[in-house]
């Protein structure tokens, strides 16, 4: 869940939501950690008096990344852990992120269970001789330890790293350092304000770090979002690295090392995924948006790698959180084996065209839309290639594809297109944009 501070997500509702996982999972034992937003500490003390009055023990672990909660939910053998964050959105909103024991978010069969517990109020109190316990733990090093231990760097890389202010902090600078990296920080320090940048990492929040990285000649500049399971990447000269070129590369690199096997993204990756992949005698499990789809699909297919356009890169031979510290560190040793600069790693994989249309529709109508659309977009496109309906409808094509689906928040049609040229993608977008207003028309009819 996630919203509006004091508005959409309250302390009686965190305190609900405690109960309910309390009452759900029949957990004895929970960790709960938050990031650096200043409505952290008054939220985590409503969700652990939930938790505590439903006779769960509390390990309280304090303002770490989401990969390292979910990381030391599984290697303390804890039952559930609960991450107080809104990821890369605004300060002004925060959100409860919840775990099981093998470091997995609650899908939606769990979510489900849990909301419907708080609508009806149907909780599961513990007497008062059986309530939970808190405890205070500063266990981070832990996370840091593991990954020192799985990966060995040969060269010192010259690394300039921007927390932005967020719950990276301190961990995403100790660990570089740890595995020999020269490291000049920006923005470490906790500031729940997100002052210095916003606490989404996009090409033009992180100028001032590519500004740095070209200056001081730097070999790369890594960045996290608020929470630290999203990373960014700057090159050497300043630039700004794709989400889309550099989940292909690193894929490529992951099953060339392992042999081959499956790689996992969500519909909306670029189809250069697929054309890494496949160089690698990979293959390509595509799934819903969302980070948890595609950890479970990893954890079904027992995938060598996954992630999304976004910088949220899962490691399942770690755990199956998105994990962005560790993805910095697992790249540089990609470079280093493959002998090559972040420059010159992702200039091996294609760069696409991709266009995105939004197209207005009540949120009444905008799902049965989007059912006609998908009985009607393959007579549109008679040479597609590929057909999915995991989430909206998918096209294939030969040259390109597109992407129709019903916005979860707003009243649209959301239309997404990669051609392999400037002209494929807009031919693709003007047909996929006709057939959209075409049904959408209609079906206001």
């Amino acid at each position: 869940m996630r919203g509006l501070v004091n508005v959409d997500l309250t302390p009686t509702l965190a305190c609900n939501v405690g109960l309910a996982v309390a009452s759900h999972a029949k957990a004895r034992k929970a960790l709960v950690a938050r990031d650096t937003r200043v409505s952290g500490s008054m939220l985590e003390g409503a969700l652990v008096s939930g938790l505590l009055a439903g006779g769960v023990d509390v390990v309280l672990v304090g303002v770490v990344p989401t990969p390292v909660l979910a990381y030391l939910t599984r290697a303390l053998k804890a039952d559930v852990g609960f991450m107080i964050t809104a990821s890369h959105n605004p300060p002004m909103y925060n959100g409860i992120k919840i775990f099981d024991g093998d470091s997995l978010a609650y899908a939606d069969e769990s979510q489900g269970a849990v909301e419907k517990i708080v609508a009806e109020k149907n909780f599961r109190l513990a007497d008062w001789r059986g309530l939970g316990e808190a405890s205070i733990a500063d266990v981070s090093s832990l996370y840091v330890e593991m990954v020192r231990k799985a990966v060995t760097l040969r060269k010192r890389w010259r690394v300039i790293v921007d927390p932005g202010c967020g719950a990276t902090f301190n961990v995403a600078p100790a660990i570089l350092k740890t595995v020999g990296c020269r490291v000049t920080a920006l923005n470490a320090q906790a500031d729940g304000f997100f002052p210095a940048r916003s606490s989404e990492p996009t090409a033009e929040s992180l100028k001032d770090l590519a500004r740095v990285v070209k200056g001081i000649g730097a070999d790369v500049g890594i960045a996290f979002d608020g929470d630290g399971d999203r990373v960014a990447f700057i090159d050497d000269n300043g630039g700004f690295v794709d989400f889309d070129r550099s989940l292909a590369a690193y894929a490529a690199y992951a099953l060339k090392r392992n042999g081959g096997g499956t790689v996992v993204t969500n519909v909306e990756a670029s189809m250069c995924v697929e054309k890494m992949a496949e160089a690698q005698g990979g293959k390509v499990v595509r799934t819903r948006v969302g980070d948890i789809y595609v950890s479970e699909a990893m954890k079904r297919s027992d995938a060598v790698f996954g992630g999304e356009p976004c910088g949220a890169w899962v490691h399942p031979r770690f755990h199956y959180c998105p994990d962005g510290p560790l993805s910095a560190v697992l790249i540089l040793k990609a470079l280093e084996e493959e002998d090559k600069s972040l420059r010159e790693f992702v200039a091996e994989v294609p760069e696409y065209v991709t266009l995105r249309e939004n197209i207005a529709c009540r949120n009444d109508l905008k799902h049965e839309a989007v059912a006609r659309i998908e009985k009607a977009i393959t007579s549109a496109f008679p040479d597609f290639t590929g057909f999915s309906t995991v989430d909206g409808v998918r096209v294939a094509l030969k040259n390109g594809w597109l992407l129709v689906r019903a916005s979860g928040t707003e009243p649209l049609i959301r239309l997404t297109v990669e051609g392999e040229s400037l002209k494929a993608a807009n031919d693709i977008m003007k047909k996929g944009t006709a057939l959209i207003k075409e049904h959408v028309e209609d079906w206001k009819k």
